[in-house]
């Protein structure tokens, strides 16, 4: 872990989950986090707790990456010594909805491919550059799914854009073979998280359904993954780890123990 002291990792959907738990192990890695969610007050008090156990630097900005001009304000306005981004962690994502294709909300659609896959884009297109400007070995870190790889019911335009997610990180791959930048796409199986509150919006009971019989991955696990790629040495790049809990092999087949 010693070489990701003092490097700056930007990590976007910071405020809770997989996003939170990154910040916290990359703080005890010793990096300095730029952390950006929605909600500005819910990373300020991440960063400002981190600060304190870890003794790391910490920027907390509002971002919602749906937003392209909120985006290129945020990377253009920040300060110097936070200019040199060493490591993107894409992870800002959601579902919304469990519907049919031809039953489905389309502003749950909008939602998701705006910030699944437009929202990486715009922050992969602002930093990336800049990572080759000042010659850094620079990482990108997409948090896609298992999602991507296999559709199953009711998932279809979440699937679709995790399957974005997937040919975005190996096309970036191929694009920056030539850099010292390194790509890795984490893909996800069952991780509890607010992930399924959100898809039921709001519906607690039903988000507790989905885990129930399982024992499935926590924030935690995936963000051990996370920290191992970027501190893998320079001439090392993860391309792609798929993870699942033991009792899931894809995202529709899974065995739940019953009661």
């Amino acid at each position: 872990m010693k070489m990701l002291k003092d490097k700056i990792v930007f990590i976007s959907g910071a405020s809770s989950g997989i996003g939170k738990a990154c910040a916290e192990l990359f703080a005890q890695a010793g990096a300095k986090l730029i952390l950006c969610a929605r909600s500005v007050e819910k990373v300020q008090e991440i960063g400002n707790a981190l600060k304190a156990q870890y003794q790391t630097d910490t920027l907390a900005l509002q971002l919602d990456v749906q937003d392209r001009k909120a985006v290129d304000k945020v990377v253009d306005d920040l300060p110097l010594q936070w200019k040199k981004i060493d490591i993107l962690v894409n992870n800002a994502g959601l579902a919304r909805g469990l519907d049919k294709l031809h039953q489905g909300d389309v502003a749950d659609w909008e939602a998701m491919i705006d910030t699944n896959v437009k929202g990486l884009l715009y922050l992969t297109r602002k930093i990336v550059p800049q990572m080759l400007e000042h010659k850094l070995n620079g990482h990108v870190i997409n948090i896609g799914s298992t999602a991507g790889i296999l559709a199953y019911p009711g998932g279809t335009v979440y699937c679709a854009t995790k399957a974005a997610v997937k040919f975005i990180s190996d096309g970036l791959r191929m694009d920056v073979v030539d850099t010292p930048i390194r790509v890795t796409n984490i893909q996800p199986g069952m991780v509890e998280t607010n992930f399924s509150v959100i898809r039921f919006h709001g519906d607690q009971q039903k988000a507790d359904n989905v885990y129930d019989g399982i024992e499935p991955l926590t924030a935690d696990d995936i963000a051990d993954i996370v920290v191992y790629a970027a501190s893998a040495p320079a001439h090392v790049q993860i391309c792609e780890v798929t993870v699942t809990p033991t009792h899931q092999a894809t995202g529709g087949i899974v065995h739940k123990e019953k009661k």
